[in-house]
């Protein structure tokens, strides 16, 4: 019944036009406005919808990756851009001084936007 549908994923914010700048302006996103919703499109025709909700609380993973060929040069512009990358010192889980986690699996930064959720940039191989 659903096998053919184009199911989407959605997460909320506590404001959307700072998730709109935030999405469009730093990430560089397509973002779409429609209905008080926000629609992030992506290669392939793949989107992501984005809803406010009055009492939001953050995700506690990550709800978006974004695999890009080389970690350092997407960590070095969006640092450029204002992102903030997190640091974790934690068994099994250690990042650089940047952010990036290398070994173990794909080398991954990890960044929250605005509202708190958290997102990460990955290497491909």
């Amino acid at each position: 019944m659903l096998e053919d549908s184009k199911a989407f994923s959605g997460f909320s914010v506590n404001n959307l036009q700072v998730a709109k700048d935030f999405y469009g302006r730093i990430l560089g996103l397509n973002v779409s406005e429609s209905h008080g919703l926000l629609h992030l499109h992506f290669a392939g025709g793949s989107r992501v919808l984005v809803y406010p909700k009055p009492n939001h609380s953050p995700a506690t993973f990550t709800i978006l990756n974004f695999p890009v060929d080389n970690v350092d040069a997407a960590v070095e512009e969006l640092t450029k851009r204002g992102v903030r990358f997190e640091i974790y010192d934690e068994v099994g889980l250690k990042t650089d001084a940047r952010g990036v986690l290398r070994g173990g699996g794909p080398v991954i930064a990890w960044f929250k936007d605005p509202a708190g959720n958290i997102l990460s940039v990955l290497e491909e191989r």
